[in-house]
């Protein structure tokens, strides 16, 4: 018993010390990112968190997978020039929206081909979901809700407007679910036939 409980000690002592190593490296990579962004001129607004704070939550997200080591977040980054800050930052958004859509554009297109490598769909099948999957980024940009903003920053060009850089992390789950609700939609919408078996096939 007491054998057990030292090797028990041992692994939670190991994997204590993973964490600790891979928080420092993740600190050294917010540390050395926020330094080369300051040289390049961008820095945060009145009231925000430092640079390297909001750098270190963005890696920290980036880092974190489910148990099969699939990535829980998506991130997005854009930025935007406009005459003043508001109208930019809205824009940099709107583009890390795309960005992020055109993310799980990509995966979606994965998918339906790995489902038609293990036959659960006929090739007709998958030309036909693909192609809705192509057309349909403003779509799935669009059915994305709420984003969680993890770093903002902004510089001033020669010309002396405001130029906004961003990056939004989102659920991967949650966006692939919502992803594929607006494809089947856009589906229907067509009149294409959507059957069980896809609905099961794409987790709806």
């Amino acid at each position: 018993m007491k054998k057990i409980y030292i090797i028990a000690m041992a692994a939670i002592m190991a994997l204590c010390a993973t964490a600790a190593l891979a928080a420092e490296k993740l600190d050294r990579l917010a540390a050395k990112e926020a330094k080369k962004l300051e040289k390049e001129g961008w820095m945060i607004r009145p009231g925000s968190l430092p640079l390297e704070q909001q750098l270190l939550k963005s890696y920290e997200l980036q880092s974190k997978t489910d148990e099969d080591l699939y990535p829980l977040y998506i991130m997005g980054e854009a930025t935007s020039v406009g005459e003043n800050y508001d109208a930019a930052k809205t824009a940099a958004i709107s583009l890390a929206l795309n960005n992020l859509a055109g993310q799980i554009q990509t995966e979606l297109t994965a998918l339906i081909e790995n489902t038609v490598v293990n036959k659960q769909l006929t090739a007709e099948e998958a030309v036909s979901i693909s192609e809705t999957v192509m057309t349909s980024k403003s779509l799935i940009s669009q059915s994305l809700g709420r984003t969680m903003p993890v770093m903002e920053c902004y510089r001033l060009n020669s010309k002396k407007n405001t130029e906004v850089l961003v990056r939004i992390a989102y659920s991967q789950k949650k966006a692939k679910a919502q992803a594929l609700k607006a494809v089947k939609e856009e589906m229907e919408r067509k009149g294409e036939k959507v059957n069980e078996q896809l609905d099961k096939i794409l987790g709806l």
